[in-house]
């Protein structure tokens, strides 16, 4: 019998009408394991009733006490790693080794948070006027949302919840459709914490939910995480519906190397960056670009044999170095860039379409695939793959090399691989990107930083996590204050100064 999944509204399941539903493949197997119900907007607005009512007093608890919830909250999920990591697999597809990854970089957010009593301090100053002091205070939005995607079903609704709920906000999360059940195991935890009823809400669905919380009048911000289209709609949205939003986007992230950088590393970090997770990374690392004509032959002859040696197998096979991608469909969109950068004329060295694993025939593999010398005029190169590809556009010097990355509509993150200090450093403080790497092949900030690209990647001015974050689910409130302690007079006619 197919498992059924459901919303998690006020502390415990919510069944809902399910008049659509949508399926949740296995994507080793290729067989549907579950079925999850959309939620209508009726739905949407309980969801968000809920929340408001749970908001209230969250709010007004003080931050130590929120602190302690969850530090309650991380110890649960590292005590569950094990049955968490097997589910996201199950649904997801990534091998188990990345999917403990993938909950524990939520951790480090939630960990991060632990520390919000001192995050939310505001700031004071005595007699900025004669008998006059300033004091500003960070204060809750009240009901949020948070609108994750189906790469990291952990590691990102923990970035939301981490510091919508440290703040003393409410979060509606809505998770993605396709692989939804770490999320409402992770709201289950957060009630075995000690969060209070509705302060953390999870409701499923697709743009209809999604539009259900962007129109909200009680949703006061969105955070998103997702494709650059449907960014840039969340963008336009809750701008016409005045809210608060982050509204992260897709990538094309580069990696330089010169023909200093240490190759071993080089053809290490590329593997694991281009191909881990079957290449289904908002930080993935899908194109290299080698600098000078003996760099480049070295780098494709090394890369093409690492890859040919790379395992493809089940989501539970410890051996695997990745697993299938997530859907049928999205299996065939990324064959459909494989086809498209053949017609383009790049070179295709390895060709992982066709890929089948024995005893799982119907599930979503695909193989290592390579390009060598891919113009920057392709298409297949200017659009987001999103799979076990990996691009490689030849460059003469490093000034050629950086307008790639710089030029490109997406801006998340970049690389850049050498011994030159004074290289590094001039490509760090011009290329045109959000985020940088040295000698670092996936650099995604730690917690006590932010995450933001820019460009296409991020139609916001607000990273996410770290300080940012905390930003960004608050709103400051500035208090003037004088007690008088006698007459004064005609003061009261004249505007205030610090004279």
């Amino acid at each position: 019998m197919t498992r059924e999944i459901h919303h998690f509204i006020d502390g415990r399941s919510f069944i809902g009408t399910a008049e659509r539903q949508g399926d949740v493949f296995n994507p080793s197997t290729g067989e549907v394991q579950a079925r999850v119900g959309f939620a209508t907007p009726d739905e949407v607005d309980r969801a968000v009733a809920g929340a408001r009512t749970g908001q209230a007093a969250w709010a007004a608890m003080n931050p130590q006490r929120r602190a302690r919830v969850l530090f309650r909250f991380k110890d649960l999920v590292e005590q569950e790693m094990d049955s968490l990591a097997a589910l996201l697999s199950s649904e997801h597809g990534k091998v188990i080794a990345d999917a403990k990854g993938d909950l524990i970089r939520g951790l480090e957010v939630i960990e991060f948070a632990c520390g919000v009593p001192h995050l939310m301090k505001g700031e004071y100053t005595e007699s900025a006027g004669s008998g006059i002091d300033v004091y500003s205070m960070r204060q809750p939005l009240g009901v949020v949302a948070g609108i994750s995607p189906f790469n990291f079903p952990a590691m990102i609704p923990m970035w939301f919840m981490g510091m919508a709920i440290a703040t003393g906000n409410a979060l509606v999360l809505k998770p993605s459709e396709r692989d939804p059940s770490v999320p409402v195991r992770l709201a289950e935890l957060w009630m075995e914490a000690g969060l209070p009823e509705g302060v953390l809400q999870v409701v499923h669905g697709d743009k209809e939910a999604v539009d259900a919380l962007l129109h909200h009048d009680d949703i006061k911000a969105v955070s998103f995480v997702g494709s650059s289209d449907i960014a840039h709609y969340i963008a336009r949205t809750c701008t016409e519906q005045g809210k608060r939003f982050q509204a992260m986007g897709g990538a094309k992230n580069h990696g330089i190397i010169m023909p200093d950088a240490d190759m071993d590393q080089v053809v290490k970090d590329f593997l694991g960056a281009a191909y881990g997770s079957a290449g289904e990374r908002c930080m993935a690392l899908p194109v290299a670009v080698p600098v000078g004509e003996d760099t480049a032959e070295e780098f494709v002859t090394r890369i093409k044999a690492e890859a040919e040696s790379l395992q493809v197998g089940v989501s539970n096979d410890p051996n695997a170095h990745y697993g299938p991608v997530v859907t049928s469909t999205h299996k065939a969109r990324i064959e459909s860039y494989i086809q498209m950068g053949v017609d383009e004329g790049a070179d295709l060295l390895l060709d992982g379409r066709g890929f089948s694993l024995q005893g799982h025939e119907n599930g979503f593999f695909i193989g290592p695939t390579l390009f060598d010398r891919v113009k920057p005029e392709m298409k297949s190169y200017q659009e987001e793959i999103f799979g076990p590809v990996l691009q490689v556009v030849r460059a003469s010097n490093l000034e050629e090399a950086a307008a790639l990355p710089s030029q490109h509509q997406y801006g998340n993150g970049v690389a850049i691989f050498t011994r030159s200090g004074l290289a590094a450093r001039e490509f760090a403080a011009k290329v045109n990107v959000g985020m940088v790497g040295i000698n670092v092949p996936i650099p995604v900030p730690v917690a006590y930083h932010s995450f933001g690209g820019w460009k296409r990647s991020a139609f916001t001015d607000t990273n996410q996590y770290g300080t940012e974050g905390i930003r960004f689910f608050t709103k400051i409130k500035t208090v003037t204050q004088r007690w008088p302690s006698g007459d004064i007079g005609d003061q009261a006619f004249v505007i205030p100064t610090m004279q």
